[in-house]
């Protein structure tokens, strides 16, 4: 935390461009997407990711033959990324395949109910009959009060800063008329009562890191998102969009630089001036862009005497998202009967949320959700073989588990569990094997807490309470990615960097 930069050569290896310099701190899909953006404004762009490739939580392992997607599986806003490859005058198409999957997973209940969902309406009504027929009248109900919130959260918020309560005063009539002081469960239940139906449409918050029975209301936007353009893949996995963007980038005359970890954001004058590394380079910028951590910006990239919002004592009470085990496996067998998305839930739904949440334990059942990317696309594993990644959310590092001495004992319990309701014989199968942590969210990708998806999506942690898009503490600083608004998931993170048209000044104002 650094505010004057050492006694040493400044950017020595910058081209030489006399456009206003954009620094973007880190490779995620929302710092991707901000150095597009930047790009398109004017700017000369440079990219510093501390992992040796693009990424960031969407990263891919490559081992034994196998690609594994490290994070983001689902597409399901399109149209964002469309619109990066339009602003370099390209088309998505030509570098990105999307396959829409039909359907979009299935939800396997403990009692053995098997719950599909698909964007058509019909069938979905068919799923909800076959639980509870009293309940399609509530699930129509529902999904058109969730177009409702999607027109509030995604169409008015998703994309538009919030610098001031009055933006916030703005959009307060129709969040108080859509009840966003209500849980996504209590939204959902009012409508209808079977215990599974509940669960299937209620546990979308769980992808951006929020709890069903915590995260507001406006959060059920997902599931009308989901039925708007569908669930897609990208055919050589998410890798692929990451490797498109980077592409995009230097085509820009961009850069990214890779084993470069930024150690501080420079200030003067109250002006982000520019980062060092923690090799102790130095980097001048006109602009900063942060896509680490929003609590690990203001907490280990900004000094305390430049924070008036943000300090240490408010990120410390702040609620951060769950943290992730995830463990990516390679089979030297094809399970063709299992689909692309699978959700295994386990014997308990709010009592396990809240072990996970609110106790903060690693309980002895778990829900997970498995990722079959082969079915889809054979080609990220060898010949007559599978790839899988199986999630269970859990606490984050607050818990008072060791996960040097509790890993291997909870791999070996999901592949048992995962070996008796759908993968027979998979302790046999199993030829590749690769395992996250909680501590790895923390350390590899310096998330505070080992949150896999930062703060925590609650009411008061979001639009204008979650740290803004355009730094309320040090001019010429922006925020993107799942920390800041307007939250995590792949639609988020894309549209936090959407923000940046709006309060970025162009490059030519600066030239």
């Amino acid at each position: 935390m650094l505010t004057e930069a050492p006694s040493r050569p400044i950017d020595s290896s910058a081209p030489a461009d006399d456009r206003p310099h954009a620094v973007v701190i880190g490779s995620g899909l929302g710092g991707l997407a901000a150095a597009i953006r930047l790009g398109a404004k004017g700017y000369r762009v440079t990219v510093l990711e501390k992992l040796d490739a693009p990424g960031g939580r969407a990263y891919v392992f490559k081992q034994d033959g196998f690609v594994f997607d490290a994070g983001p599986t689902i597409i399901t806003a399109p149209f964002l990324l469309e619109e990066l490859w339009q602003l370099c005058g390209k088309k998505l198409e030509d570098d990105v395949t999307l396959v829409k999957l039909d359907p979009f997973y299935e939800i396997h209940f403990a009692d053995g109910t098997v719950f599909t969902c698909s964007d058509d309406p019909e069938r979905m009504r068919a799923e909800i009959a076959k639980c509870n027929p009293a309940d399609v009248a509530g699930y129509e109900r529902l999904m058109e009060l969730s177009e409702e919130i999607f027109q509030i959260g995604f169409v008015q918020l998703g994309d538009k800063p919030f610098g001031s309560l009055m933006d916030m005063a703005k959009v307060a009539p129709g969040l108080i008329r859509l009840r966003a002081d209500r849980s996504v469960h209590s939204f959902v239940s009012k409508h209808v009562k079977d215990e599974r139906v509940r669960a299937a449409l209620s546990f979308h918050p769980l992808f951006i890191g929020g709890s069903p029975f915590e995260a507001t209301s406006i959060y059920h936007l997902i599931a009308f998102l989901e039925r708007r353009w569908g669930v897609h893949f990208a055919m050589g996995g998410t890798g692929a969009v990451v490797d498109g963007l980077a592409k995009l980038i230097e085509g820009q005359g961009g850069t990214i630089r890779y084993h470069q970890e930024v150690a501080g954001i420079t200030v003067k004058d109250g002006r982000a001036t520019g980062v060092t590394l923690t090799d102790g380079e130095a980097i001048r910028a006109d602009v900063v862009v942060s896509n680490a951590d929003s609590a690990w910006t203001y907490q280990k990239l900004l000094p305390a005497s430049a924070r008036r919002r943000w300090t240490d004592k408010k990120l410390a009470k702040a609620r951060y998202s769950n943290s992730l085990f995830v463990w990516y496996f390679g089979t030297n067998r094809r399970y063709d009967d299992v689909g692309h998305h699978t959700i295994l839930m386990g014997p308990r739904y709010k009592g396990l949320i809240e072990d996970i949440f609110k106790n903060k334990v690693l309980a002895d059942d778990f829900s997970v959700y498995l990722h079959r990317p082969t079915a889809t696309d054979p080609s990220l594993a060898p010949e007559g073989c599978d790839a899988f990644y199986v999630l269970s959310p859990v606490p984050h590092l607050d818990a008072d588990i060791d996960w040097a001495e509790m890993a291997e004992p909870y791999r070996r319990k999901i592949a048992a569990f995962l070996s008796d309701k759908l993968l027979p014989g998979l302790e046999d199968a199993v030829v590749s094997s690769h395992v996250v942590t909680p501590p790895d969210f923390l350390h590899r990708l310096n998330a505070v807490k080992g949150a896999a998806f930062s703060l925590e999506p609650v009411l008061l942690q979001s639009a204008w309470f979650r740290p803004h898009n355009k730094s309320e503490e040090v001019e010429r600083l922006y925020l993107v990615g799942a920390g800041t608004h307007p939250g995590a998931g792949v639609p988020g993170v894309i549209s936090s960097a959407r923000i940046l048209d709006t309060v970025v000044p162009d490059a030519a104002t600066l030239a």
